[in-house]
Order: C-alpha cells, then sequence, then structure tokens
C-alpha cells in the first residue's frame, strides 16, 4: 500500500516528500502534469487534480495514508471534503490534512473559516485524521528580499500583537512523522491536532529589529495599510484571493496568532527537537543574499 501526496509541487508538498525520503514507504505525488514533475528516487508521480473527482477516485487506487493539502482556490472546502470522501469509500487507514491556526476564530477569514469546516466533517465522522494547523509560514517573508534589501523596509503588514510563524520544513516533518506513524498502523489510529507553530511572537517591533540585525542594516516596518496590501497582491492574484488575504492580516493586526507554551512543547515532541526560529530563518537568508 501507498502513501499519496496532494499538493507535491508546491512549497510544503515538496517538503512532505523529502521527508518521506528513505522510509521506505511507497510515496505517490499526485501532480496535473506528471510529465513535469522532479521528483527523487522512489517517488511515483501520479496524474490528477483535487477537483476532478473521477481522477481523484482512480490516483486513490492502492492507496492506505493521504497527505490532503487543498489549494487555496474558490472551490477549496468542496475539493477538501470530496477528497476526504473519496478516501473514506476507498478504505484509506490514515489521513494527515493541512488545516490553519486559529481557523476557529478568524471566522471572517475565507479559506481559515473553509478549512475549519473540513476539521467539522472530521470530527463529527470521526475520520482517522492527523490534523495539522499551520501558522503563517515564516517562508512567505523571502518575498521581503527586494523591498528589505533595496529600500531597508519590511514590507508586510503583520502588525503588533504578534505571530507565532512556522518554518515550513517543520511543516514537512511533522506531517511526514504522523504520515509514517499512521502508514505503519496495523490498523486506523484514533484523531489527533497539532498546532505548527514557532517558538517566536514575531510582530512589527520584532521583525524590523531581527533583519536589522541579520542584514547589518537600519529597517523601518511598512506600516499596517491593508489597502496597498491588497492592491498589490491584485497585481499578481485574482482579486477573491487579494482579499482574502487582506482579511487575513486584518485578524493578524487585530487579535494576533500567538501560540500557548503547551502549543509549542506539543510540536516539539513530534518533531523530537525544538522548533525552528525566525531568527535563524532570517541570518541564514541574510547569508545567502550577500552571495547573490
Amino acid at each position: 500500500m501507498a502513501v499519496l501526496v496532494t499538493g507535491s509541487t508546491g512549497v510544503i508538498g515538496k517538503q512532505v516528500i523529502e521527508h518521506l525520503g528513505g522510509s521506505g514507504a511507497e510515496v505517490r505525488a499526485l501532480t496535473r502534469t506528471p510529465e513535469k514533475a522532479r521528483f527523487s528516487g522512489g517517488v511515483t508521480a501520479v496524474k490528477g487534480d483535487l477537483s476532478d473527482v473521477d481522477a481523484v477516485r482512480q490516483a486513490m487506487i492502492g492507496v492506505s495514508t493521504l497527505f490532503l493539502l487543498a489549494p487555496n482556490v474558490a472551490d477549496e472546502l468542496t475539493q477538501a471534503v470530496q477528497t476526504l470522501s473519496v478516501a473514506r469509500e476507498a478504505g484509506v487507514k490514515g489521513v494527515v490534512y493541512l488545516s490553519v491556526f486559529k481557523g476557529a476564530e478568524y471566522v471572517d477569514v475565507p479559506h481559515f473559516t473553509g478549512k475549519h469546516t473540513v476539521e467539522r466533517m472530521i470530527e463529527h465522522l470521526d475520520l482517522p485524521v492527523t490534523v495539522l494547523r499551520p501558522a503563517y509560514f515564516i517562508q512567505n517573508d523571502v518575498r521581503q528580499k527586494d523591498p528589505l534589501l533595496s529600500h531597508g523596509v519590511y514590507g508586510m503588514p503583520i502588525g503588533a500583537k504578534g505571530i507565532s510563524m512556522v518554518d515550513v520544513r517543520d511543516i514537512g516533518e511533522a506531517a511526514a512523522r504522523e504520515l509514517l506513524r499512521r502508514e505503519r498502523g496495523s490498523n486506523p489510529l484514533p484523531g489527533e491536532t497539532y498546532e505548527l507553530v514557532g517558538p517566536d511572537v514575531i510582530n512589527a517591533q520584532t521583525v524590523v529589529s531581527i533583519w536589522a540585525e541579520a542584514l547589518g542594516r537600519p529597517v523601518r516596518y511598512g506600516g499596517d495599510d491593508l489597502d496597498v496590501l491588497e492592491q498589490r497582491l491584485k497585481s499578481v492574484a485574482p482579486a477573491w484571493l487579494a482579499y482574502d488575504m487582506r482579511l487575513m492580516m486584518g485578524r493578524y493586526q487585530q487579535d494576533g496568532a500567538v501560540a500557548s507554551s503547551a502549543d509549542v512543547e506539543r510540536l516539539a515532541t513530534l518533531l523530537g527537537r525544538q522548533p525552528r526560529s525566525y531568527r535563524d530563518f532570517a541570518v541564514a537568508m541574510a547569508a545567502a543574499w550577500a552571495k547573490d
């Protein structure tokens, strides 16, 4: 039997596949274009798209464990619910579902509410699922390279309340560990939930301090203007997605997304070490950018 990884060519999917490497598990990677996919040895590319139910049914044949990452699209909820239903019909014994930190609280943010609704399905049907709830990805801030280096500005309007940002490598490792635990179990295992969070509380003040130290130059915060954020995002993404991101940032500014020490320690137990810090990411990126 096999582990099927959805979202396999994206940032998180690649990390999951990398961390599954060398495990001995049969790994299949769902992708719309298997002919273009470049995976390491032992990973089989499988053609499919979560919006195509028949393709998902075909991809699920012979699969015992599923990593479900629904794409950030307008019908994300439909795709996720249908995929879980197909997996259930196919007899898949374990699932790892990528949800979101604070999904139950951010009720006005569409993709948060969608993921929380999927969690409700999992809970009400008592499905054998590990729910992973990642906070804002640290690596999203790779996109701050130009404003930081060209203008000395950190441009993401994260606000003053703080976010327990998480490293995508920790997400991939946590997912792989839970996939393998479920794959190796002789029977379906009870549900689990992990908040995937970093050890730091990153806000406007701490982020500019970290970057100033890492870059060895003054850095200022670009401000909390959500109109500017939305317009910038609309130049590279659909309007509905830009607005979704605006709503998310608005809630970060209003409420923050700070993890408890118990959340951090529970993730540390899963990983067998402390989660990676934002400071380490900034230092590594500054060094890499200096070589460009």
